[in-house]
């Protein structure tokens, strides 16, 4: 029996959810739910990304020994008194007593950033199994020599020797690489670049140097005299013909032995061919630098006065030959540098560094890189890398026998040592980024040159032995600086214009201004950047007091029409609708503006007098000791607070828009003014929004690069000076990555500056919405 519809009745699927609406509905839920994970795996990728990238800053070096070649039988290990290995590490030249040296193939190994090996060829990657024989070369420095002296200068490639008969020889090692069929051979020659006699003949030399400038060489000497010993210098002269370079000959002798107090023992000259280290039997250092036509003693200290073992075990130069590096006999290894002391004029010896860990015992053997700050000391079986510039340890262990000899290749790859076992071991190093670290990125450090340790950023130099500045804190403090600079411009001006608009402002303007607003934050930063720099900077640099004025001038007299205005009869005001009130505002406020800048230069000469006349940047430079630099913070800050003024405002002026109108009609029944509404129900309410449109704005400012780079003098400086430059992280991330090589410690460096903005952000971001949400709750009303 069927039922008939009665009229009217309503039908239930009428109301029932299509099924593709349902599908539809279903799939767009997925569809934000994985537009939301793919977002969140994203960030986290690239946070990984670029962690990834940084690590390997923070890795210690890696020592594998890889061969052990046996010296020729002709040689004894106690006969070898120095090594010195080419730039691949693959043929040592070994110096021996009796005035012969012998350059001994060692297997090839290849570094992976050796584009001049072939990978794919198992003996040019591992080495050949069979090696070519060893080259003896007689070094000539006469009838049966006995060296009593040797210095090897890695970095010119250089032996500096003295021998038992008073003689002083330098001899130059030249290396020649070629490639056949893919592999690589080298060959090694000596040239005589000179052979003379300082002192006297038939006394043994004990210590020798020799320095060359191009343009000036001296020749340096610790001769034994029976039971005293003699310390003699002499310049050096080399006479040019149309045929090259001729002899070079004795110019000026000079005795020192009169200025030294106690016994000398070790020596040094420096590159330069300027300054003479000599160290005596009881620790004492003295420095001699030549002045004019003679050597003056400059400086006379004890380098370890305060440690019971006095006595200087080792002392060499580290590469650039500004810094020497020492051991005592207890093992405390300690760097001088020569730097301009405060009330001195000429550069001197000052302990800037000392390692953690001791060596068993003073140095034994050294050697320099000739790539960067590191060096190798050894004592007994101890070996032990250490880098200068942030005294740190990358790699200490033992060794198969105790080392004699040692030397580090030219691309700072391999470690050579010739061991008491009559054998040089060769070890891989890895350690591609020995600059960096914790210390270096982060802590201060005592820099060559410098007076005091300090933060510094500063990646290149124009010479090889520059010590790389690495240091995060500077460009910390310079977007820190930026970012404050910029919302103390920016806060005010996008806070209170959303009030206004917001609360005050007609409807019909209203709709006019927020698009205008917000149009603003279109606008490139490049361009903003190139205004500041051509148009704002020039500026401003003579008239920061009209700008002073400006700052005083219109909040008072905003302050003051508010206070007259409300002041006036009904009568008066009613006859401006309410919200067309900034009609006769703004033009007060322009003339104010324009007033308080035209009495600029009067301000000046009134308050911030210098010698007679009125100079701020002189004033500022006298009175606070400061600098004052035409591209500045104040700059930076203008012009970036215009990038963010739109943003903060935009999302502030939502928030307050949003509080619902019940509040306000609320209030104002209550008979609460206009104003007291908004600042007592409607500010409040939405406090939450407004927090998280400053925090956005934060964002804005500290990721801005272009104003930054374009408006400063991007010099990465510590101080808050408001008429300083400054470097950003993101700035500093534009203007080095094209000059970072691939994979080096300054591409590295950059991932660095680039997490450490992540992070910066994150944590920013994450302190923001937790304050967010309590405001929220605080002030909730609904």
């Amino acid at each position: 029996m069927s039922t008939s519809q009665v009229p009217g009745t309503p039908t239930p699927q009428r109301y029932a959810t299509s099924r593709a609406t349902l599908l539809v509905d279903k799939g767009m839920t997925w569809l934000i739910k994985a537009g939301g994970l793919a977002v969140i795996v994203a960030v986290f990728g690239i946070f990984v990304f670029i962690l990834w990238q940084v690590i390997p800053l923070f890795s210690s070096a890696t020592v594998k020994e890889t061969d052990a070649v046996t010296l020729p039988a002709e040689i004894k290990a106690a006969d070898v008194v120095g090594i010195l290995s080419d730039e691949w590490g693959e043929l040592p030249l070994v110096v021996e007593r009796d005035g012969t040296a012998t350059f001994i193939p060692l297997p090839a190994r290849y570094d992976s950033h050796d584009s001049s090996a072939n990978s794919a060829d198992p003996k040019t990657a591992s080495g050949s199994t069979t090696l070519p024989t060893p080259s003896i070369i007689d070094l000539k420095l006469g009838d049966k020599p006995v060296i009593t002296s040797c210095e090897i200068n890695h970095r010119r490639q250089r032996v500096i020797i003295g021998t038992a008969d008073g003689r002083l020889a330098v001899r130059s090692v030249k290396y020649q690489s070629a490639f056949a069929d893919g592999a690589r051979s080298i060959t090694g020659s000596i040239d005589n670049d000179l052979t003379l006699t300082l002192g006297e003949v038939g006394k043994p030399i004990v210590n020798a140097g020799y320095g060359d400038s191009d343009t000036r060489k001296i020749a340096a000497i610790i001769q034994q005299d029976g039971e005293r010993r003699t310390v003699l210098a002499s310049t050096l002269v080399q006479a040019r013909t149309l045929f090259g370079a001729g002899e070079i000959k004795p110019d000026r002798s000079f005795n020192l032995t009169e200025q030294i107090t106690g016994v000398a023992e070790q020596l040094l000259v420096d590159e330069r061919a300027e300054g003479i280290v000599v160290v005596t039997k009881a620790g004492d250092l003295l420095y001699f630098f030549l002045e004019g036509d003679a050597f003056t003693l400059r400086q006379s200290f004890r380098p370890f006065a305060d440690q019971p073992e006095t006595h200087i075990a080792s002392i060499d130069f580290l590469l650039g030959e500004v810094s020497l590096v020492a051991t005592n006999d207890a093992g405390i290894n300690r760097i001088f540098s020569l730097y301009v002391k405060p009330g001195d004029i000429a550069r001197t010896y000052g302990i800037t560094k000392e390692f953690d860990q001791q060596l068993p015992g003073g140095a034994q053997t050294y050697a320099p890189s000739v790539r960067n700050k590191a060096f190798l000391l050894t004592h007994g079986t101890t070996a032990s890398l250490r880098y200068g510039t942030s005294a740190a340890i990358r790699w200490e262990g033992e060794v198969a026998s105790p080392v004699i000899a040692s030397a580090i290749s030219g691309k700072y790859h391999r470690l050579l040592m010739v061991g008491e076992d009559a054998k040089i071991h060769a070890y891989d190093l890895n350690d591609p980024h020995p600059e960096s670290g914790m210390a270096a990125m982060f802590g201060k450090i005592w820099y060559e040159g410098a007076d005091q340790p300090k933060h510094d950023w500063q990646s290149t130099g124009g010479t090889d032995d520059f010590e790389p500045k690495l240091s995060m804190i500077p460009l910390l403090i310079g977007s820190l600086k930026g970012t404050v600079y910029a919302l103390l411009f920016a806060l005010p001006i996008a806070i209170l214009g959303a009030i206004y608009t917001a609360e005050f402002m007609h409807p019909k303007f209203k709709k006019v201004v927020k698009p205008v607003v917000e149009i603003m934050a279109s606008l490139p930063s490049v361009v903003l950047g190139f205004l500041a720099a051509i148009w704002l900077a020039p500026l401003l640099v003579d008239r920061v007091p009209s700008l002073m004025l400006v700052v005083i001038a219109l909040p008072t007299m905003a302050i003051a029409f508010g206070w007259v205005w409300a002041g006036m009869p009904m009568s008066v005001r009613s006859r401006i609708k309410p919200g067309y009130e900034f009609i006769a505002f703004v033009p007060m406020l322009m003339l104010t503006a324009w007033i308080a800048w035209s009495l600029g230069p009067v301000f000046e000469a009134m308050v911030f007098r210098v010698n007679g006349a009125g100079d701020f940047p002189n004033w500022w430079r006298t009175v606070t000791g400061l600098s004052y630099e035409q591209r500045n913070s104040l700059v930076v800050g203008i012009m970036m607070g215009f990038a963010v003024i739109p943003i903060i405002f935009t999302i502030a002026e939502d928030a307050l828009s949003n509080v619902p109108p019940a509040l306000r009609s609320g209030s104002l029944a209550l008979g609460a003014s206009r104003w007291d509404t908004a600042m007592r129900v409607v500010l409040p309410t939405a406090s939450a929004g407004i927090f998280s449109a400053v925090m956005i704005g934060f964002g804005r400012a500290i990721g801005e690069t272009m104003i930054v780079v374009m408006a400063t003098g991007n010099t990465p400086i510590m101080g808050m000076n408001i008429f300083d430059g400054m470097r950003t992280l993101s700035a500093n991330i534009a203007v080095e990555i094209p000059e970072a090589p691939h994979h080096s410690t300054l591409y590295r460096t950059l991932f660095l500056g680039a997490l450490l903005l992540f992070m910066l952000t994150f944590v920013v971001n994450t302190v923001a919405e937790v304050m967010r949400q309590h405001l929220r709750e605080k002030y909730k009303t609904i």
